[in-house]
């Protein structure tokens, strides 16, 4: 806290595809066990790992040939991939190169078995996978073994309505279900209850802008134990912090 300078912990070797470059990442986790980042490297179609160990100079492929694009794990350390071109959720032990699917994997389409470029993705203690479908404009919910998930946000076509969503990105779920999503084409977040048929604005919201009350094109979020939501504000190339009642 209070620093005006970061320091490279992964990449910062230009764009690029050898192991010490990354290229476009678009999620990262930490893996707490290995004390290591895991890496979605986006446009060299694969994840990586890099030690966060002093010296470390270069990462290590997990799993090539996906077109990643979000990242989760749950407590049993198990790793969840968002795959944008095959539509769908896998889940993979580390190490293993295959995965099962948990989400999707029937092709492009808005059924409740399908996906539509999923993009974040949030998994809980009881291994249900949420994943932001992007085109589809909504949030899905996949419980655990499930054969086709449960709209818990948007579906009602894009629009900027309480009750919908315009291609939806960063998400996070709360303890009690309630759901947090970057709605990103309408630049701003918002919180929907469990069952909850319509959001709430919970920042953002006041049209696309550089304002502090504004966003332009939101894309990740997170939140800290203190209940302040972290937003990257994707092309005001900023992240914003807000304290959320």
């Amino acid at each position: 806290m209070g620093d005006t300078n970061g320091q490279v912990v992964a990449g910062g070797n230009g764009q690029g595809n050898r192991l010490n470059q990354l290229d476009r990442s678009t999620d990262v986790l930490i893996d707490k066990e290995t004390d290591s980042l895991i890496i979605c490297d986006r446009w060299n179609r694969r994840v990586v790992r890099w030690s966060r160990r002093s010296g470390t100079t270069q990462g290590e492929i997990l799993i090539d040939n996906i077109e990643c694009y979000g990242l989760a794990m749950d407590d049993q350390r198990y790793l969840y991939i968002s795959d944008y071109v095959k539509h769908e959720v896998r889940r993979y032990q580390i190490g293993d190169k295959n995965g099962a699917i948990v989400a999707g994997g029937n092709g492009e389409g808005a059924g409740l078995n399908q996906l539509n470029i999923p993009t974040y993705i949030f998994v809980d203690q009881q291994q249900t996978v949420y994943v932001s479908d992007k085109d589809n404009h909504r949030v899905m919910k996949w419980n655990k073994g499930a054969k086709e998930g449960i709209v818990v946000a948007g579906d009602q076509d894009r629009g900027n309505a309480r009750t919908q969503l315009s291609y939806p990105k960063g998400l996070f779920v709360d303890t009690l279900g309630t759901i947090y999503v970057a709605d990103s084409w309408n630049h701003r977040v918002m919180r929907w209850p469990k069952g909850a048929k319509q959001g709430t604005v919970i920042a953002g919201g006041n049209g696309k802008g550089k304002g502090a009350n504004q966003f332009n094109y939101p894309r990740g979020l997170s939140f800290d134990r203190y209940g302040n939501l972290y937003v990257a504000d994707e092309d005001n190339h900023r992240v914003q912090r807000f304290s959320i009642e």
